[in-house]
């Protein structure tokens, strides 16, 4: 198939190399100069803006937004709309907020125009392993994109899949984050409990390593976390500063609105909040508090 891609980012490029491997055409936009050529050189074309990408698509166009969710996407879905004609479809591969998928798409449609929604998964390893895509939109326009999830997925008839109408496949995605949020929390706090057991000097690294391997706690983010545990065993240069991209705060979202408990998944992002605060004033009350029942003694700073 023949597609325009918007970003070239990290994972937008890695995207359109994957594709072009896969015997597709794709042209690509992105502001930044530096990225245009890092396509091109991969082989693709490049143009220096939307509707010089969508001058250069054979109709009907097809084009794949890889841009940070919010307002850069609502800016994007802007400017191409007067830009596009009936029949053109437009894929979100970003982590839009389902609500905001939802909005985009009606403007879309009212104006006979596509709009998919595709929570894509793979990050930086996505080029060699493939994506893992959960898609939202309309049946028949979904299978007729079919050619570009088979050659972006880890396999064609694994690791994608349409969950259900235009929002789903964003809403999965958010869920799907939301888990991560734990699974991470989990592994951060058990491998922080063997780091504190000093007596017994154990080697994180080659307790990951061990795990990895036939434990029920195997995964690839273990994967990852033993990787990183054998770059650098103490963490050394790393601020212990987490943020959050917006996925797991939806979840939680969700999980309030549907009457969903969701007690680990909404402590992660508690957690994520706490590392920010280099100054807890809550903790300086806690402290206090005890001091004031129990004459507990107050660490000075």
């Amino acid at each position: 198939m023949e597609l325009g891609m918007i970003g070239l980012g990290k994972m937008g490029a890695n995207m359109v190399e994957r594709l072009q491997q896969g015997g597709h055409k794709i042209t690509g936009f992105d502001p930044s100069a530096e990225a245009r050529k890092a396509v091109q050189v991969a082989g693709a074309g490049a143009v220096d803006s939307l509707a010089a990408l969508v001058g250069a698509l054979p109709t009907p166009r097809v084009l794949w937004m890889m841009v940070p969710s919010g307002k850069i996407t609502d800016d994007t879905v802007d400017a191409l709309l007067p830009l596009l004609a009936k029949g053109d479809i437009v894929i979100d591969g970003g982590n839009s907020n389902y609500k905001d998928t939802l909005r985009r798409a009606k403007l879309y449609a009212e104006h006979g125009l596509g709009y998919v929604d595709c929570g894509t998964s793979g990050g930086v390893w996505g080029l060699k392993e493939g994506y893992s895509m959960m898609i939202g939109g309309d049946g028949q326009v979904v299978e007729a994109l079919r050619p570009i999830f088979e050659t972006l997925a880890p396999a064609k008839d694994q690791g994608w899949g349409r969950v259900g109408p235009v929002g789903s496949g964003h809403f999965t995605k958010m869920v799907h984050n939301g888990i991560e949020y734990g699974m991470m929390q989990a592994y951060a706090e058990g491998f922080s409990i063997l780091k504190h057991k000093v007596d017994f000097g154990l080697d994180l690294h080659q307790v990951g390593e061990i795990w990895r391997y036939g434990s029920v706690v195997r995964s690839w983010l273990l994967d990852l976390a033993t990787d990183a545990l054998g770059k650098n065993p103490n963490m050394e240069g790393v601020a212990p500063y987490v943020v959050d991209s917006g996925e797991g705060r939806w979840t939680v979202d969700a999980a309030m609105e549907l009457n969903v408990s969701a007690p680990v998944i909404t402590l992660s992002l508690m957690e994520r909040f706490r590392s920010r605060d280099d100054d807890s004033f809550a903790d300086k009350l806690l402290s206090s508090l005890r001091n004031e029942f129990g004459g507990h003694a107050i660490k000075k700073e």
